[in-house]
C-alpha cells in the first residue's frame, strides 16, 4: 500500500495511538520517565510526532494514559498489534488502539515548523540527499536615522524585518521546491548596546529563514512505496491548501498534561475528535 507523508502534524486517526492501562509515579521524574520509555519503545517502528501523559478521569482507575502520534501511518499500524497486551516497561500490560476521527476535521493543515522538516527529510532520506540554498537575504528594516543625536527618536514604530527566499533540492529525485519568509521583530525601546542589537538582528534573519524552509517543505509530498523505496511529488502553491505553521495556531483547544516531543515544540489539537477502534475510551476532561 502506498503512504502519502506530508510535511504537516499528523491529525488522522490512523497514525496516532492511545495507549491506556498506564501506572506511574506521582512525581515529576516518575512521569518524565514513562513519557522517555513510551518514546524509546514506540520510535523502533518510525518517526514520531510527539508523544503525550495525561491523568485519567477522577471517576476512573487511578493512572495515566498516552497518545502518540507518528508521522506514517504505516509506522502506527505496524507499532499497535506488537504492543498491545504487552507489559512494555510495566508490570501489567497495556492496551494500544488506533485511533479514528469521530467527525471530519474542518480547519486548513498545520505545517510544521523549519526543524521538524530538517528532522523528516533525515529520516526519510539520506542527509545529503537533500539541501537548502538562500537565493535571497533581503533587509527590509523601517529602521530611520536621527538628523540630530541629540533627540531621542522613539522606536515603537519601528522594527527589524527580513525576507528570504530559497530553494529545497532533493537531487537524487530531480527536485526543487522554492519558498518565501518573512520575519518582523518589533523594536520597543532604544537599542543601547550595538551587540545586543546586532543579535537580535541576527534572530530575525534566521526565523525569515526558517519560515521560507517551512514554505518550501509545504510544496513536497513524500510518497513512501510498498517496497519501502520512496518518491517526492512536487505540489504547486495552487495545490497546497492555506497551511499554518504550528506557531500561528491559537483556535485549537490545549489539553496536554506532560508531553514529549522530538522537537522540543508543544501541539494543540482536538482530542474529543478521537475515538478507539475497538473499544470506546473516554478522554479525561482537564481544566
Amino acid at each position: 500500500m502506498v503512504q502519502l507523508v506530508p510535511f504537516a502534524v499528523p491529525i488522522e486517526g490512523d497514525k496516532t495511538l492511545l495507549v491506556w492501562e498506564l501506572s506511574s509515579g506521582p512525581t515529576p521524574e516518575a512521569l518524565q520517565l514513562s513519557l522517555h520509555s513510551l518514546f524509546t519503545v514506540f520510535s523502533q517502528f518510525g518517526l514520531l510526532y510527539s508523544v503525550r501523559l495525561f491523568p485519567n478521569a477522577a471517576v476512573g482507575s487511578p493512572g495515566f494514559s498516552a497518545i502518540i502520534k507518528f508521522y506514517s501511518a504505516r509506522d502506527a499500524h505496524r507499532a499497535q498489534k506488537p504492543c498491545d497486551q504487552k507489559q512494555l516497561f510495566h508490570t501489567s500490560p497495556v492496551k494500544v488502539r488506533l485511533g479514528t476521527r469521530r467527525k471530519a476535521v474542518h480547519h486548513n493543515t498545520l505545517a510544521v515548523n523549519s526543524s521538524r522538516c530538517q528532522k523528516l527529510a533525515n529520516y526519510i532520506f539520506v542527509f545529503h540527499e537533500w539541501s537548502k540554498s538562500i537565493i535571497k537575504l533581503q533587509d527590509l528594516s523601517n529602521l530611520e536615522e536621527r538628523e540630530n543625536e541629540d533627540i531621542v527618536t522613539p522606536l515603537q514604530k519601528q522594527s527589524l524585518k527580513f525576507f528570504c527566499s530559497l530553494e529545497v533540492v532533493l537531487p537524487s529525485h530531480e527536485c526543487r521546491s522554492p519558498g518565501v519568509g518573512m520575519a518582523e521583530e518589533p523594536l520597543d525601546k532604544l537599542e543601547e548596546d550595538p551587540l545586543s542589537f546586532l543579535m537580535r538582528r541576527k534572530v530575525t534573519q534566521k526565523l525569515a529563514i526558517q519560515k521560507a524552509m517551512t514554505d518550501a517543505f509545504q510544496k513536497l509530498l513524500i510518497v513512501v512505496l510498498e517496497s519501502g523505496k520512496t518518491a517526492v511529488a512536487y505540489r504547486s502553491c495552487a495545490e497546497v491548501t492555506d497551511a499554518r505553521t504550528e506557531e500561528e495556531l491559537q483556535d485549537l483547544i490545549q489539553v496536554s498534561y506532560f508531553s514529549c516531543q522530538p522537537c522540543g515544540q508543544r501541539e494543540q489539537e482536538c482530542l474529543s475528535d478521537f475515538s478507539f477502534e475497538e473499544e470506546e475510551f473516554r478522554l479525561p476532561e482537564l481544566d
